[in-house]
């Protein structure tokens, strides 16, 4: 089965990177924060599953 929301996870953090990238946001902005604790979220929920 599909883990759904892994992979939600993982597309916010794709919109967001990509978003980040082409605005040249700088470290400290809310979009960062917000991939460093999905980063955070990601690591905790692969750690469960293994």
């Amino acid at each position: 089965m599909a883990d759904l929301y892994l992979k939600a996870l993982e597309s916010e953090r794709r919109s967001l990177w990509a978003e980040c990238r082409l605005k040249g946001l700088p470290k400290g902005s809310p979009e960062r924060l917000r991939i460093d604790e999905l980063d955070k979220l990601l690591a905790e929920h692969k750690a469960r599953k293994a």
